[in-house]
């Protein structure tokens, strides 16, 4: 292995380990959506190996962003779920077809999702800084 890939590896396992698991789910979401648009290119190009292994990988992410959902809380992770299968359903029809546009509308909608939880993260994050700048500012009174 290389430097550079030695290092890139070491980041972002360093990353991973110490991310919150709002930025955890946030990460899934980039992974899937950087092997939906590597699926799509390959399709485009003609290469129907390496695009349905990209897709491979995004759906294993897209199951694993599925299988994490806890259903006790009602009807977003309800929601959740019926939008995952329906991107699957989307990817299987799109390998089927050999249809890249199909591919890049489920990246699209992972892009939203993306972002939502992105905000998520953020605000979790700063309710965590506040609560222990509160935390630490009672201990000094």
């Amino acid at each position: 292995m290389n430097p550079y890939a030695s290092a890139r590896q070491a980041y972002t396992e360093s990353s991973v380990l110490t991310a919150s698991p709002e930025q955890l789910v946030v990460m899934l979401y980039d992974g899937a959506i950087r092997f939906l648009r590597q699926s799509a290119e390959g399709m485009r190009a003609g290469n129907r190996e390496h695009s349905r292994n990209r897709m491979s990988r995004a759906e294993q992410v897209i199951d694993e962003l599925n299988y994490s959902l806890d259903m006790s809380y009602g009807e977003v992770p309800q929601n959740l779920r019926g939008i995952y299968l329906f991107a699957k359903r989307q990817l299987v029809r799109a390998n089927l077809d050999g249809d890249a546009d199909r591919i890049d509308g489920v990246a699209r909608m992972l892009g939203d999702l993306r972002e939502s939880w992105a905000t998520i993260a953020q605000r979790v994050e700063e309710a965590r800084d506040a609560h222990a700048a509160a935390e630490r500012n009672r201990l000094v009174a």
